[in-house]
């Protein structure tokens, strides 16, 4: 009985020690898993996610399982430690992935209007709630100078555009000013040392809601996220001064908020997203056909991937010129880890 038991123990720890061995792996013989940013996990966009998995699977012939997060670092550790093969990350969240693992790659970002790399930008936006903007204005121009002791909305310490840029930004500027030479991006996380209170939204959308309820009187949210729950009102679009309103139809977290107006106060571009991969739990194979799929004419003029300009439904990318995936290496991303440094 004692040689039974211990042979039955040998083969359970042998079982175990395999089981844990191919844990790491994200591609799970036919089927690989594409996660998703809070930003891109809501309802409204699972038909955009879906079209994107599509292309995925007619090109290597696996199953695609989409994995929506509620969290910047849930979609960042899983394509690090092999759970997802595949994810949809802004700048700074890629520059931490490939930190953590140096097989995340990026597959290709958007272009700008002009189908090159020289406009693939977005923006990053402080913002205040429309009423509030005359106590961030110098004469006729717009200043940040007061929003310190101001309540304040991120989105994630992980979000380029919500965080990364926009903490960077303030530093700089009042590091300019007598009394703040020493202030730093940690002196912004927490209330206390330069903001009365700090808050995190936890997507660009929350972030927003987070201003538009009241609960902050300055937030970061950039002109991506919320584009499918806004409508510009006033100023020139992606300059300070320029108003906007949360639509009547906006759904969920907007629909709170409907109708509220926020302004612009600070405007920076940003490099744009890209989608990426994890080269360890991805053939060469696959990795070669979804990045020539992912750059392709045919993706390009794909109008459920890039939203034409009049159309209703909501998607990742607007179709205004010649839009369209480009093809990018990891230096690409350099000026973001250069704000860390």
């Amino acid at each position: 009985m004692k040689k039974i038991v211990t042979f039955s123990l040998i083969v359970l720890c042998a079982v175990w020690v395999v089981g844990c061995s191919e844990g790491g792996s994200a591609s799970s013989g036919d089927t690989l898993t594409f996660t998703w940013l809070p930003n891109e996990s809501g309802e409204d966009l699972k038909s955009a996610r879906e079209e994107i998995g599509n292309i995925v699977e007619e090109v290597t012939g696996k199953e695609v399982e989409h994995e929506t997060t509620t969290d910047y670092i849930v979609a960042i550790e899983s394509l690090a430690n092999g759970n997802a093969d595949l994810a949809f990350l802004g700048a700074q969240g890629y520059v931490e992935a490939h930190e953590k693992n140096e097989n995340v790659l990026p597959i290709a970002v958007a272009s700008g209007p002009s189908g090159t790399l020289e406009d693939a930008v977005y923006h990053s936006w402080l913002n205040v709630k429309k009423g509030n903007e005359t106590d961030y204005k110098e004469g006729e121009e717009f200043t940040i100078n007061n929003i310190e002791g101001q309540s304040f909305s991120f989105v994630s310490n992980s979000s380029t555009s919500g965080f990364k840029v926009p903490s960077e930004g303030i530093v700089s500027y009042f590091n300019e000013i007598e009394g703040h030479e020493d202030l730093t991006q940690e002196d912004l996380l927490e209330g206390g040392t330069f903001f009365s209170e700090v808050m995190f939204g936890g997507s660009h959308q929350g972030s927003a809601v987070n201003l538009l309820s009241d609960k902050a009187e300055v937030a970061a949210f950039c002109d991506t996220c919320v584009d499918n729950y806004v409508e510009h009102v006033d100023g020139e679009e992606n300059k300070s001064g320029a108003v906007y309103r949360v639509s009547d139809d906006a759904v969920e977290p907007f629909h709170t908020v409907t109708g509220e107006e926020f302004v612009l106060i600070s405007v920076t571009p940003v490099l744009n997203a890209p989608f990426t991969m994890n080269t360890e739990t991805l053939s060469e194979e696959d990795q070669e056909a979804i990045v020539e799929a992912f750059t392709s004419e045919e993706v390009a003029n794909n109008e459920s991937i890039f939203i034409p300009e009049d159309a209703e439904e909501s998607g990742l990318f607007s179709k205004t010129d010649d839009e369209r995936f480009l093809e990018v290496e990891d230096s690409w991303f350099d000026p973001i880890r250069e704000l860390s440094n």
